[in-house]
């Protein structure tokens, strides 16, 4: 009980720190024109390669927000390279693209869904999708959520990606009736469309000021080699599938 006050009170830390850096950045609801490709570094604006891999690499990747853009990191510490250097040293040769964009909602990354496909080389072994986050923060309909990322699963479907799903959880100070509606979208839509499931994003960073930025919502480096020490496993099971 005492650990679950715990992480309640450091979530609703991070709710309360992340609204006033939403209001702050006076964010656009206005989905952005469909990112240039970029063929190095760690961009954080689309579509850019994790770094060189062996031509019969697995490829994955990386579509999300800014937990997925390497918001505030230099090149080589956001989430893509971390993972490649994660999952190639488990024996698992991957190439991961950072396919991520600072500030995407849900509606603007289906809408640029089909253009980083397209955009890929060839099309992918593996899709992390991590969308929602600023749906959430913004008080966006989770039904309109859900829709979206169900949108983005069924595209995966159509185009044979498999998927894992990098879920998020509304922040305590959205109250119980949006979490309530907001928390299960996630493992929901993973179980309908046969996607594998990380709950939870944040998980082993959130409320930890030495593993996150001074905006205490993102992530710093140190925070994103825990991250993936949690996700590369899951990663390097869905690519074994």
């Amino acid at each position: 009980m005492k650990k679950e006050r715990s992480l309640a009170g450091r979530w609703m830390q991070y709710g309360a720190m992340a609204l006033f850096v939403h209001l702050a950045s006076g964010c656009s609801d206005t989905a952005p024109p469909p990112p240039p490709p970029a063929d190095t570094a760690q961009a954080g604006n689309g579509v850019a390669s994790a770094g060189p891999a062996a031509e019969d690499a697995k490829l994955v990747v990386a579509f999300g927000d800014s937990l997925y853009a390497g918001y505030n990191l230099d090149q080589g510490q956001g989430l893509a390279p971390v993972l490649e250097q994660a999952l190639n040293a488990r024996g698992v040769k991957t190439r991961v693209v950072n396919a991520g964009v600072s500030g995407d909602t849900s509606a603007a990354g289906l809408a640029r869904l089909a253009f980083t496909l397209d955009g890929l080389p060839r099309k992918p072994d593996l899709m992390l999708v991590g969308l929602g986050g600023n749906d959430m923060l913004r008080g966006l309909s989770p039904k309109e959520t859900r829709a979206n990322l169900g949108a983005i699963l069924i595209e995966a479907q159509r185009r044979r990606i498999r998927v894992v799903l990098t879920g998020m959880l509304a922040s305590p100070n959205m109250g119980p009736d949006y979490a309530a509606t907001f928390n299960p979208i996630y493992p929901e839509l993973a179980k309908r469309y046969d996607a594998t499931l990380y709950p939870f994003m944040l998980d082993g960073v959130i409320g930890k000021r030495s593993l996150q930025l001074p905006d205490g919502i993102h992530p710093n480096d140190k925070g994103v080699t825990v991250i993936v020490k949690k996700l590369a496993p899951v990663v390097a099971g869905a690519l074994k599938e």
